[in-house]
C-alpha cells in the first residue's frame, strides 16, 4: 500500500465536538474533508462551530484570515453516507455502541472501494469486535484522538486482531504527518491511556477512603509536588463521574475483575446521587455560583533545625540537600549507613516513604521518632511536600520535620499514616501498569510514556519516572504495599521484576 497523501480525501462521520475537531485537523493539513452526521443540519452546524473557533485564533493573531477561509473551505458537509464513497480514509466518531458502529462500517463497505481505510475513534470498544462484523476487517483500524482533537497531540493507533499491519502503519504515518504524537497499540481494554491512567484516580480515591486526608489536600500534593496539571479529584469532576466511573467499570469488567481496576464505592455514590462534577454543579467540589473551593490542609510555620545529619544516599531525593544548604542549615554527611538514606535531627529520623507505614518502620527500626516524606517529581523545585508520622512519634518531632521543609520554601501538608502516602503510591502504580502493558505486548516502553504525556499531560512518562526513582526502590514500594494490604492489586509487574533483577532500566 502506498502512503496516504495530502491529495487523498478524508471523511469524518459524526459532527460533534470530536468529529468536527478531527475534520479540522485533516483540513489544516490540506485534505479535502467530507463531514457527515445523520442528524439533519448537524454537519453544517459542526462546520460553523469550527469556523467560529478559528475566528478566535485570527483575532489573536495566531492564524491569518486567508488561512482560516482556506481551511474551512476544504471541509464539505454532506447529507448521506453514500456521499463519502470517494474518500480514501473514513474516520468514525459517533456513539460508543458496538452494534451501531458495526452497522455503519458494514454500510460503508458496500459503498466504498475495497481498499478504503475505515478508522474508529472509539475509546473503549474493541477494534477486533467491531471488525468481526465486516467483510474486510483488515481495513479497519482504531484512530483514537483526544479531546479537543485540534489541540491534543496524541493519537492511539489501534490494531485489531484482523487489522492489516500495512493499514495500521499508513494511519500511524498519516497521524505523524498531521503533527500528532502517534503511538501503536493492540486492541486491548483501555488501549494505553485509559488503562494506564486508572491508578491516577484509584489511589487518590483509596487514600480518601482510608481517611488519609481530604480531596483538596490530595489534589494539591499531586499538583505542587508531582507537577501534574490537575489532581485526581479536580480531573474526575472535569471529566464527569458518570463517564469516569463507566470507563473504570468497563476496564474492570473487561479484565475479569482484576483488582488493579477495582471501581470506587465513593465514586459510585456520586454517580447514583447525580453529582457528576462540573457539568452537574457538584462532584467532589461544589461548583455553584457562590461556593468556595476548599483549601488544602497546610501546616503553620514551624521552627527549622540549625543542622541535620544525612546517613547514606537519598536517591531521587538527593536534590533536597542543595536546598537545605541554601537555606543556611548545616549538613553533615555520614556514609556508614548502608540502607536507603535518611535525614536525622537529633533522635528524629526523616525518610522517603518506601510503601510502608511510618508506624511500621519506626517499630522495625526501634526508633520512636520517625517521620516520612512523600515523593516529588523534582525536589529542587517542589512547592509542597506531604509528611506523616508514626503513631509512636511526638508532635514536637513532626513539627521539627515540618520546619525543615518549610525552611526550603515548601508548603507542608500533614496526612495520616497510610502506606505509600499520596504521590509515591500513585506514581508507583502508574509505572507498574505501564510496565504490565509493555509486558503483555500491548505497546512499547516509549509509547507508554508518549501516550501519558501527550494524551493526559503527565509531567513525565511513568516509566521514565520509574527510572528516575530507581526501579529497585519502586519495586520495594509495591512489595511493601502488597504486604500492607494483602491484596493482589499492588503486585509488581513481571517486567519490572525482570528489570530489577537484571540491573536494567526501562529507558536504557
Amino acid at each position: 500500500m502506498s502512503s496516504l497523501s495530502i491529495n487523498d480525501t478524508v471523511a469524518v462521520i459524526g459532527a460533534g465536538t470530536m468529529g468536527a475537531g478531527i475534520a479540522q485537523v485533516a483540513a489544516k493539513y490540506g485534505h479535502t474533508v467530507l463531514l457527515y452526521d445523520k442528524m439533519e443540519g448537524a454537519a453544517q452546524a459542526g462546520l460553523n462551530r469550527t469556523a467560529k473557533g478559528l475566528d478566535t485564533l485570527v483575532a489573536r493573531g495566531k492564524m491569518t484570515q486567508a488561512d482560516k477561509e482556506s481551511l474551512v473551505g476544504r471541509i464539505q458537509p454532506t447529507e448521506t453516507l453514500a456521499d463519502l464513497a470517494p474518500a480514501t480514509l473514513i474516520i468514525e466518531a459517533i456513539v460508543e455502541n458496538l452494534a451501531v458502529k458495526q452497522s455503519v462500517f458494514s454500510e460503508l463497505e458496500a459503498l466504498c472501494s475495497d481498499d478504503t481505510i475505515l478508522a474508529t475513534n472509539t475509546s473503549s470498544i474493541s477494534v477486533t469486535a467491531i471488525g468481526s462484523a465486516l467483510k474486510r476487517p483488515e481495513n479497519l483500524v482504531g484512530m483514537h484522538f483526544f479531546n479537543p482533537a485540534p489541540i491534543m497531540k496524541l493519537v492511539e493507533v489501534i490494531q485489531g486482531l484482523a487489522t492489516s499491519t500495512a493499514v495500521a502503519q499508513q494511519v500511524y504515518d498519516l497521524s505523524v504527518a498531521w503533527g500528532k504524537h502517534a503511538v501503536m497499540a493492540k486492541s486491548t481494554p483501555g488501549f494505553i491511556v485509559n488503562r494506564v491512567a486508572r491508578p491516577f484516580y484509584a489511589e487518590g480515591l483509596r487514600v480518601l477512603e482510608e481517611g488519609g486526608t481530604n480531596e483538596a489536600t490530595i489534589d494539591a500534593i499531586i499538583r505542587e509536588a508531582g507537577q501534574f496539571r490537575m489532581g485526581p479529584f479536580e480531573l474526575m469532576d472535569l471529566i464527569g463521574h458518570d463517564v469516569n466511573y463507566a470507563v473504570t467499570s468497563s476496564v474492570f469488567n473487561a479484565y475479569y475483575g482484576d483488582q488493579r481496576f477495582l471501581p470506587s464505592l465513593i465514586q459510585k455514590d456520586l454517580v447514583e446521587a447525580g453529582f457528576h462534577g462540573r457539568k452537574s454543579g457538584r462532584g467532589f467540589y461544589d461548583y455553584s455560583d457562590h461556593a468556595e473551593k476548599p483549601k488544602p490542609q497546610t501546616l503553620g510555620v514551624q521552627a527549622a533545625p540549625t543542622s541535620i545529619t544525612v546517613e547514606g544516599e537519598l536517591g531521587c531525593a538527593e536534590p533536597l540537600l542543595a536546598r537545605i544548604e541554601a537555606a543556611g542549615i548545616k549538613v553533615h554527611r555520614s556514609t556508614e549507613y548502608d540502607h536507603n538514606g535518611r535525614i536525622c535531627v537529633g533522635d528524629l529520623v526523616i525518610a522517603l516513604t518506601d510503601g510502608r507505614m511510618a508506624t511500621e518502620r519506626a517499630a522495625s527500626k526501634q526508633r520512636r521518632q520517625f517521620v516520612l516524606f512523600d515523593l516529588a517529581l523534582d525536589y529542587s523545585r517542589a512547592t509542597r511536600i506531604a509528611l506523616t508520622k508514626a503513631d509512636q512519634t511526638s508532635e514536637e518531632s513532626l513539627m521539627a520535620a515540618a520546619g525543615l521543609f518549610q525552611a526550603l520554601g515548601m508548603q507542608v501538608s500533614v496526612i495520616d499514616d497510610v502506606p505509600g502516602m499520596v504521590l509515591m503510591r500513585t506514581v508507583a502504580m502508574l509505572a507498574n501498569e505501564g510496565a504490565d502493558a509493555v509486558n503483555q505486548q500491548v505497546c512499547s516502553v516509549k509509547d507508554v510514556d508518549i501516550a501519558m504525556q501527550s494524551g493526559v499531560n503527565y509531567p513525565q512518562g511513568p516509566l521514565a519516572w520509574a527510572d528516575h526513582i530507581g526501579l529497585e526502590y519502586l519495586h520495594g514500594v509495591l512489595a511493601h504495599l502488597v504486604n500492607s494490604y494483602g491484596e493482589d492489586r499492588y503486585r509488581p509487574s513481571p517486567l519490572l521484576r525482570r528489570k530489577v533483577f537484571g540491573a536494567q532500566t526501562f529507558h536504557g
